[in-house]
């Protein structure tokens, strides 16, 4: 009997409006994009800079608010939920930035940032916060004597580790990781990357971990959603995906990860063309201009998600 999800996004849509009042055009950042994640699950969303992996996560924990489209978190649809229901959410649902310095204030102290979500849901007394800091800073391998510094006495590394302490605080069901590795050393990602297995493990956690970085994909998923201008348009295992990839963006992408065995070394397969401006997508499926396995119902038609054993994928080479 399979369980039900602790997330579950339906037909999400977000549509930015820019331009003058005179010269305004909707950009559609996300389309359609459905996946789950189950509890303890490790979900991530990959593709090129600019597909909307990032505005996912922020409409997931509403930091945008998505134009369409439902997110149920433990059940509850959060598009419908009151505020009450909204600030517990956001107990259970908790973010880890890009750029670990940007999401620090730099004014407070470490120790002030790391006791503020405490302070913000009126929980624990002073001295209980004291001790709350403490340990979690311990948690995530940083020394409790440095919590009266403040964010730039510390390295990258370091920041996110931070970062990933202040997300622990109230005890979260899910973390949205935004490409929390993208700006650290190779050596420092590790570190990071094992942290936050050995936490998920540690506290039965949940991920949507959103990444540009197959390589770093690979380490630390299970499940993997391939995104292309604003539409996932691939789901699988992780397995799966890296061993029989089926759409050819997907194949595309894992012909790039760089590799020092010549066994496992694949003809590179170069996209043509540039990435299409999402003001003005292509008709039928967005993928076709630069596509070389493009037909004439890619150029006209929109392929629709079609399970391939326990693969989804949105490919007229399917159908």
């Amino acid at each position: 009997m399979t369980t039900r999800p602790l997330l579950e996004v339906q037909d999400l849509q977000k549509v930015f409006t820019v331009g003058t009042m005179l010269n305004r055009k909707k950009i559609h950042a996300i389309r359609n994009v459905s996946f789950s994640i189950q509890e303890g699950e490790t979900f991530a969303l990959v593709g090129e800079s600019g597909c909307g992996k990032s505005t996912t996560g922020r409409a997931i924990i509403r930091l945008t608010k998505p134009t369409s489209g439902t997110v149920k978190f433990n059940s509850v649809d959060l598009g419908n939920a009151s505020n009450r229901d909204i600030r517990t959410m956001r107990r259970d649902i908790q973010m880890v930035f890009q750029d670990p310095y940007a999401s620090l204030n730099p004014r407070m102290t470490i120790g002030r940032i790391l006791a503020e979500p405490y302070r913000l849901h009126n929980l624990y007394s002073q001295k209980e916060r004291e001790e709350k800091v403490i340990h979690l800073m311990e948690e995530v391998g940083l020394r409790s004597a440095y919590r009266n510094r403040f964010p730039h006495e510390f390295s990258g590394g370091q920041r996110q580790r931070i970062g990933i302490a202040r997300a622990l605080a109230l005890h979260p069901k899910l973390i949205i990781a935004d490409e929390p590795v993208s700006a650290l050393d190779v050596s420092v990602q590790a570190q990071v990357l094992n942290l936050l297995m050995d936490l998920q493990e540690k506290y039965k956690l949940s991920y949507l971990f959103i990444s540009h970085d197959l390589s770093v994909v690979k380490h630390i998923s299970h499940r993997i959603g391939v995104m292309y201008l604003g539409e996932i348009v691939e789901v699988g295992e992780k397995e799966d995906i890296y061993s029989n990839p089926l759409h050819p963006y997907t194949q595309s992408l894992l012909s790039c990860i760089p590799t020092i065995n010549k066994k496992e070394k694949s003809e590179r397969i170069i996209l043509s063309g540039d990435v299409p401006n999402p003001a003005s997508p292509p008709s039928g499926c967005a993928f076709h201009p630069r596509c070389s396995s493009c037909m004439e119902i890619c150029k006209s038609e929109k392929p629709k998600p079609r399970q391939i054993d326990k693969q989804v994928v949105a490919c007229h080479l399917y159908n």
